[in-house]
């Protein structure tokens, strides 16, 4: 047991705002000082008793500390002695004495319990942080090759646990909450107090309060009570599994939305680049991080595009296409029964057979059903002359390209998206796939979930930052947080490196 050593002897300093009320004498001021230090957070417990004949307290964060520890080395040796020393009694092998009520605070969220006597001024702090936490598995959607391999549990207050451990911070709150009149389902409400914006939350707030329904099994019930647009095609809550990128966006004046029993959380408010970028964009230097998401952008116009392109070429404008491609696509063409529109929703839709069986099945015959969807059907239907080669090619294309974006909603969407625009460019061939696009990118400008921009920072036109949209600059060039959440402090800590070449 040791003691700190940074322990202000004088009284009167540690009333100011600097290191709270403790010299006050009243145990309710201090209490209420670390509750606003923590923002109300829900986590943060408080156990009452008589130690030495005076009221003492033990305040702890739940979601980090270990309740057994607390239980039974700290709080049965107190309560059997009643008198004494607490050094002596404890049998905490890691605790320290301080009088600095703040740093006592900071202490707190690195998974220490705060312990302090009614009318003392000493206060102590024993280490009982979470040791045997479970890490969880890799994320199955949002693997990386260099980063964190943590992901999610289904356990709210383990998840809680994760984002405490990378935002070591007392203004990261948390709001628990019941659901479901009959269920009774457990979520939870995580921001960081210090940097969201105040209206954002009441607005959450708000829309929560007017949530009426039996039971809450996952959080796309949340999505669809709280979502702005309920039939837009475009996701509007960011899903993670990854707890690092979670950090990321709270820091960014984010909410996310945790529930128990699902290990995806819902981040929101979302824009449109969010979805194209990658935790590992952020593991990788700044070329390679900016030269995979352009090529996450072109892959999205390709998944968007390329099979109305195909259909727009082969049905109205030959012209376009080299004489020698002509020729190769005309004889694939000869014996095929039906119109190229056909033809890519035919392949299309069984494409999406095969994924959705993918997806259903275990694992080791998921992949035999791979293995029999791109080969033996694949050459079946070729052979048969019920579709091209050249149509294949293109919807291979096209698949790959859906893969290739991060988010798994994102992908969606733009699978379901390519239909209507195949159908446009069938109609009216290359002016079908303009009036398509022209028609997205309205309805992307127009859309404002939670009253913040989703085009952002394309729509409202804002270039000091696209240094983490299409590309990336350097993590030390981002020195300002996005401005569609409107955060309360929009300059971060780190505004440069701090040093220069040959100083």
């Amino acid at each position: 047991m040791s003691s700190s050593s940074h322990i202000n002897h004088d009284p009167s300093a540690r009333t100011g705002s600097g290191n709270g009320p403790l010299s006050s004498g009243s145990p309710d001021e201090t209490i209420s000082y670390i509750k606003n230090s923590f923002f109300q957070a829900d986590d943060l417990k408080i156990k009452r008793f008589i130690f030495n004949e005076k009221n003492t307290f033990i305040l702890y964060i739940d979601s980090i500390a270990d309740r057994e520890i607390i239980q039974t080395n700290v709080l049965k040796p107190l309560l059997n002695k009643q008198k004494g020393k607490i050094e002596d009694i404890v049998t905490i092998t890691v605790m320290h004495r301080t009088l600095e009520l703040d740093s006592a605070i900071e202490s707190m969220v690195e998974g220490h319990c705060l312990l302090f006597i009614e009318g003392e001024t000493e206060l102590f702090l024993l280490n009982v942080y979470k040791k045997e936490m479970d890490t969880g598995q890799e994320p199955n959607n949002e693997k990386v090759i260099r980063g964190s391999h943590q992901s999610f549990s289904e356990n709210v207050l383990k998840n809680i646990h994760f984002i405490r451990e990378r935002i070591k911070s007392p203004s990261l709150t948390v709001q628990f909450r019941s659901v479901g009149r009959t269920g009774h389902s457990k979520m939870a409400i995580v921001y960081v107090g210090k940097i969201v914006n105040p209206s954002l939350v009441k607005e959450v707030e708000r829309r929560l309060s007017y949530l009426q329904v039996d039971s809450v099994q996952s959080p796309g019930y949340f999505e669809e009570f709280l979502e702005d647009y309920p039939f837009s095609p475009f996701p509007q809550f960011l899903s993670t599994e990854r707890p690092d990128r979670a950090a990321s966006n709270l820091m960014d004046g984010r909410i996310a939305i945790l529930m128990e029993g699902s290990p995806t959380v819902l981040i929101l408010p979302a824009h449109f680049f969010t979805f194209f970028q990658s935790s590992e964009d952020y593991n990788q230097r700044t070329l390679i991080g900016s030269f995979y998401r352009i090529v996450r952008m072109v892959s999205f116009l390709i998944a968007l595009g390329l099979p109305a392109f195909y259909i727009a070429l082969v049905s109205f404008n030959y012209e376009v296409i080299p004489v020698e491609i002509v020729f190769s696509i005309k004889s694939s063409l000869e014996y095929v029964p039906f119109q190229p529109v056909l033809e890519a929703m035919i392949m299309q839709l069984t494409l999406e057979l095969l994924r959705e069986a993918a997806i259903r099945l275990p694992n080791a015959i998921s992949q035999t059903i791979g293995v029999v969807g791109g080969l033996v059907i694949g050459t079946a239907v070729v052979e048969a002359h019920f579709v091209s080669n050249t149509m294949i090619i293109v919807v291979a294309i096209t698949a790959i390209s859906s893969f290739v974006i991060p988010s798994n909603e994102m992908s969606n969407t733009i699978r379901i998206l390519g239909f209507p625009i195949m159908l446009m460019s069938a109609l009216f061939g290359f002016f079908g796939i303009v009036i398509s696009f022209m028609l997205i990118l309205i309805h992307l400008v127009k859309l404002k979930p939670f009253g913040c921009p989703y085009f952002y920072p394309l729509a409202p036109f804002d270039f000091k930052f696209f240094k983490d949209t299409v590309f990336r600059v350097p993590i030390w060039m981002m020195n300002e947080r996005p401005r569609d959440t409107k955060p309360v402090y929009s300059w971060k800590e780190s505004k440069s490196r701090g040093w220069r070449k040959n100083e």
